[in-house]
């Protein structure tokens, strides 16, 4: 016999189509996370991003994004080799040290300038090379849109963080700051166009993060082929 509880969460979900979604099982529990993410960055993330873009020269802030692209490159080279992209891996790796060297530690991009291709790649990705099914979605706290499998590979990809790895705290606290301040900033345009244009936010980051993902370990595995 249905309790009272359990008809009424039939009925919303029914009504909404939550948890109806075979990628999404915790729906619920995801869009109460989402929102407070939302809530956070419309307090908190979004000003302090304006400000930041307001008060720092374009030179600068192209500098600090060059700068922790590079420390990711280094895990990027790790990443592509696990995948068996081993060409891939050493374009990453001369990237990393060209850019540490000539581009004063990475404020300046001279790798790409000279032809290098940047790439991006993490241990979610290379657990799902590997064959490593992605499980449900699921929004996590602060960092937003994941997968079961992207959220276990969450703490390796945190631990092969160059900077992190290699700085004290303190200084892995104020560059975890501007790191967060530097893409909230250099994603403030687009986050504006999701606004007007969605007709449910929710749905449709999911479905572009789900995308997104699926494609980068499709290219993984062509590569890996080939």
């Amino acid at each position: 016999m249905k309790t009272k509880a359990l008809a009424t969460l039939e009925k919303v979900s029914e009504t909404t189509g939550i948890g109806n979604n075979p990628d999404d099982p915790l729906e619920g529990f995801n869009r109460s996370m989402f929102s407070f993410n939302e809530s956070l960055d419309e307090s908190v993330l979004k000003p302090s991003a304006k400000a930041y873009q307001a008060v720092t020269p374009d030179f600068v802030q192209t500098a600090v994004a060059n700068f922790f692209s590079n420390i990711g490159d280094a895990w990027t080279a790790v990443n592509n080799v696990l995948q068996g992209n081993v060409g891939d891996g050493v374009n990453d790796i001369l990237r990393f040290g060209i850019n540490t060297t000539m581009g004063l530690g990475g404020l300046i991009d001279v790798a790409s300038a000279g032809g290098m291709p940047k790439h991006r790649a993490d241990f979610g990705q290379t657990l799902g090379v590997w064959g490593v099914p992605a499980g449900p979605y699921v929004v996590l706290p602060i960092l937003g849109a994941s997968t079961l499998r992207d959220t276990v590979a969450t703490p390796v990809d945190l631990k092969g963080d160059l900077l992190r790895s290699q700085s004290t705290t303190a200084v892995n606290n104020s560059a975890t700051v501007l790191k967060v301040l530097d893409k909230r900033a250099a994603a403030l345009d687009a986050v504006s166009l999701i606004d007007e244009a969605a007709l449910d936010k929710y749905v449709f980051i999911r479905g572009a993060y789900l995308q997104r993902r699926e494609s980068q370990i499709s290219a993984g595995k062509k590569e890996d082929q080939e």
